[in-house]
């Protein structure tokens, strides 16, 4: 065995799970970026936990947002994924460059993404380089089936942002 860190980190290397956009909006700023850390983490009462990276402006937008919206990226939506993933909000205006509409509390839900929630922020915990925003589901829709972009197939987009 080597250390407990490179051990997690080559365990961690080996997980597959789905990428979601998660946008924001407040204080007159919205934004969006795209996020591996995610999952349903309650059944009854329905439950979600988004992990925000803390070097992002979605992030800084999500601080004070009442709600978030998380889109599932299908498999054959990269592009989404290269906008949200590989573009910061510092220097491009990502919302710009997709089609969307204004969703409860002004919060942007993407176009053509056939699957999203509209989630309230019950609580955000510090995680360390994330912040986790526990939601509890508001809105959404939910149309046909679909594959998602997984982890190991977006983990070539370099971030928008510095590491």
């Amino acid at each position: 065995m080597g250390t407990a860190t490179d051990d997690f980190n080559a365990f961690a290397d080996q997980l597959e799970y789905p990428m979601y956009v998660v946008t924001a909006a407040a204080g007159g700023e919205r934004d969006g970026c795209l996020v591996g850390f995610a999952t349903q983490c309650s059944i009854h009462p329905p439950r979600f936990l988004v992990c925000l990276s803390v070097k992002n402006r979605t992030f800084r937008i999500a601080k004070t947002a009442p709600v978030l919206a998380v889109h599932l990226v299908a498999a054959d939506q990269r592009d989404l994924a290269e906008l949200f993933g590989g573009e910061t909000g510092d220097e491009v205006d990502k919302l710009a460059a997709w089609p969307w509409s204004e969703g409860p509390e002004g919060v942007p839900i993407l176009d053509g993404v056939s699957h999203v929630f509209v989630g309230r922020v019950l609580e955000r915990v510090d995680l360390g380089d994330h912040t986790g925003h526990l939601l509890e589901p508001v809105a959404g829709r939910s149309e046909g089936s679909t594959t998602e972009l997984g982890f190991q197939e977006a983990r070539d987009i370099d971030a928008g942002h510095p590491a």
